[in-house]
């Protein structure tokens, strides 16, 4: 048995699992989100036999992968499948082959966008046809591509080359070569992690012992005749409030026209989107003075007529969601729309585009 090929195999997913956590640790702020819940992925597919198994050279195999991802970047699937063989000039003999073994796949790119990805993966194969019986290790290399559907809901097609060390069921031969080609959904359960509420907007409190204005310490005036609820800065006096809505981005070419659920546009997590919207609300509500323009942008891909229309949704959007809870049109300035202009991402590349599909609430003076 050509033990050194299987060892080289799994070398190769050690290996792989060692650079995708690599690539996670160092891709800082720029590291998409993902989503950890447990998964089921049906699979169908097919396979091109190796001819030294003297069996009918294609056929439909079928699986069920049972799993999550470990980070952006990686999942790991448990998983088994079937498939049965006709052999040749065996009176319709069946050669049958049940698979069970662990996956790994290394993805590339944003969360929401297609993903290709590596596979490598490890099983035990037990044959079945009617000269024996027996166990036998494998090994898998492919790669695919994923696409995020739904929030819960993964496509995935992927093609590779597994290899059996097989040599019980042909005591002439010894190890199957054979290439595969599947289709998987792969389906979420449960509800994602609750994402903790960003830090409220505080007024920061005054430290004015050995500071002065017109000759009065401002520790004993503290610019008195302000309004209630005022928010003083450093000096005593007015300050800027800054509503800060990053992490509040949009899909790619989201909202479409016409639509009006705003957690359909939003990048996943949608759920980190909504909480820093509701913090938001919660901040408006508290400081009634406040008020803001609402302010949409989009990143470079596209004409610049284009996008000046879809910033304008994506302002529009965020509008009506503050004024669906509670925040008076009076207080909002806008929707407004500034196209591909002011990024705050690299619009050379996925992650800073995704930056730039986003809305801010600018504090008017």
């Amino acid at each position: 048995m050509n033990r050194k090929g299987l060892y080289f195999l799994i070398a190769l997913a050690l290996g792989g699992v060692g650079a995708a956590h690599a690539q996670d640790s160092t891709s800082g702020a720029t590291t998409p989100s993902y989503d950890d819940r447990w998964y089921i992925a049906p699979t169908v597919g097919g396979y091109y036999n190796d001819t030294d198994r003297n069996t009918n050279s294609r056929q439909v195999y079928y699986g069920l992968g049972f799993g999550r991802f470990i980070n952006s970047y990686t999942s790991l699937d448990v998983f088994f499948d079937r498939t049965k063989r006709t052999i040749d000039g065996g009176n319709s003999q069946r050669w049958s082959n049940n698979n069970v073994g662990v996956a790994a796949r290394f993805y590339y790119g944003d969360w929401n966008a297609w993903r290709p990805y590596a596979l490598v993966g490890v099983m035990g194969s037990y044959h079945s046809n009617p000269a024996d019986k027996a166990w036998s290790p494998a090994a898998e290399l492919g790669g695919g591509v994923s696409k995020t559907i739904t929030d819960s809901t993964d496509f995935r097609v992927e093609a590779g080359y597994r290899y059996d060390w097989d040599d019980k069921s042909q005591p002439s031969k010894n190890g199957y070569g054979d290439w595969f080609l599947g289709f998987s959904i792969v389906s979420r359960f449960g509800e994602p992690a609750a994402a903790p509420a960003p830090a409220p907007v505080a007024p920061v409190a005054p430290d004015c012992s050995k500071q002065f204005r017109n000759g009065v310490n401002l520790c004993d005036n503290k610019c008195p005749d302000l309004p209630e609820g005022t928010i003083v800065g450093p000096d005593g006096c007015p300050q800027k409030v800054v509503i800060d809505l990053r992490g509040v981005n949009f899909k790619f070419d989201r909202p479409k026209k016409g639509e009006t659920d705003i957690k359909k546009a939003l990048a996943e997590p949608t759920a980190d989107s909504v909480a820093i919207l509701d913090q938001a609300v919660d901040t408006l509500q508290r400081y009634p003075q406040v008020k803001v323009t609402v302010a949409g942008y989009t990143d470079s891909v596209g004409k610049d007529a284009y996008n000046q229309d879809l910033s304008e949704r994506r302002a529009a959007i965020v509008y009506k969601y503050l004024t669906a809870h509670g925040i008076t049109a009076d207080r909002l300035v806008g929707p407004i729309g500034h196209g591909k202009n002011d990024p705050i991402g690299d619009n050379g590349t996925d992650a800073g585009r995704a930056q730039n599909r986003r809305t801010e609430l600018q504090v008017q003076q």
